[in-house]
């Protein structure tokens, strides 16, 4: 790999991220960045992750062997147009948008082809900004490259290296394949768990009973409908045609079960959820995707004073930090009475070793 200039424009959590990964694997590396706000540039100097910082896109990125482009995808259409007059013959660009048709057109737009490798870390997090940024943020995450036609395959082969070398599972593949299968697994999700939380809410009673007794495989279903709707405004309009067709399949599916339902057609439940079973069930151990992963476990405690509260001082007591914490009410399919969420595996794994050892009762899902 003979990469040694990297440039980032905007430095949020995923540019900032890579930033500080690079900076391990490549510790001589010289790191410049664009930001905004000055700020950010001292925040991200003082943490290690770059070497120099400007509020200005100029010739300072000219001489760079890669360059990030971070920002949202309009903001990142912007970024290449400034960058065009600016860049050296051998300068790959790429970027970490989750939506790669727009992009690739903007880049066939200004002749920018043989630069440019569309990237797609399919990590995240929560949190946003330089301040939550971590190194070991795209471990074990898929981070998909959208080569154009004309870019050298060497340059592709260095990203891939680089890629591997920040602990991520590089994978190549085209543009218009990549926004075909991040529309099915993640843009369409989001979409439906969206339109079924409204759906509950539109049909509740005026004393919330639904909201009441909804159980935690509906919180479960439902929770990647707490996303930023600024983002996923951005997105959607920004993969319309495949996510209109998948939808267009999905309601038509839909609409089957609905008259096979009403119909009291047997036999069509019971081989619709053993055909899902199977196919959900050999998820169970792949690498993360864009769908943020939850760290839960569910425990059996007995309905006495202080029970919750003696459980999270042992925890506490065993540095492990606890996300969220609460009694699961409606248990109609569900085992176990408190539910624990934590940040990462490692403290989950931690959490249940521990509980185990004292004879907690300890349920966890696929």
């Amino acid at each position: 790999m003979n990469m040694k200039k990297f440039g980032f424009l905007s430095l949020g959590l995923i540019g900032g991220s890579i930033a500080l990964a690079i900076r391990q694997i490549c510790p001589n590396a010289h790191i410049l960045a664009y930001a905004r706000r000055q700020s950010t540039l001292d925040e991200a100097a003082a943490a290690g992750a770059i070497d120099m910082g400007t509020t200005e896109i100029n010739e300072l990125f000219s001489d760079c062997d890669m360059i990030f482009l971070c920002g949202p995808v309009a903001v990142n259409n912007n970024f290449l147009e400034q960058l065009a007059p600016l860049l050296g013959d051998k300068t790959i660009i790429t970027d970490v948008g989750s939506v790669k048709g727009t992009i690739h057109e903007a880049v066939s737009r200004l002749g920018l082809e043989r630069h440019f490798i569309g990237g797609h870390p399919m990590a995240g997090s929560e949190k946003t900004g330089f301040a939550n940024a971590n190194p070991i943020l795209l471990e074990n995450a898929y981070y998909i490259l959208t080569p154009t036609e004309s870019v050298p395959e060497e340059a592709v082969a260095d990203y891939y290296s680089l890629v591997k070398k920040m602990g991520a599972l590089p994978l190549i593949l085209s543009c218009k394949e990549h926004d075909y299968v991040t529309a099915a697994i993640s843009h369409v999700p989001h979409l439906v768990a969206a339109a079924l939380a409204n759906l509950v809410h539109d049909h509740d009673s005026s004393e919330e009973t639904m909201k009441m007794i909804a159980a935690g495989g509906f919180k479960d279903i439902t929770r990647i409908a707490s996303s930023s709707p600024d983002m996923w405004e951005s997105i959607c309009m920004s993969n319309t045609e495949n996510i209109a067709d998948l939808l267009d399949d999905y309601i038509a599916s839909l609409q089957t079960v609905s008259r096979a339902v009403r119909s009291g057609q047997k036999g069509f439940t019971y081989d619709l959820f053993t055909a899902s079973k199977e196919y959900r069930d050999s998820f169970a151990d792949l690498p993360r995707g864009p769908i943020k992963k939850v760290f839960a476990c569910y425990v059996d405690i007995p309905d006495e004073t202080g029970s919750i509260a003696s459980l999270a001082t042992l925890l506490a007591k065993a540095d492990i930090s606890i996300k969220n914490i609460g009694i699961i009410h409606n248990r109609d399919f569900e085992e176990g009475v408190l539910r624990i969420e934590f940040y990462e595996q490692s403290a989950l794994d931690e959490a249940t070793t521990l509980l185990q050892s004292l004879q907690y009762t300890i349920h966890q899902r696929k």
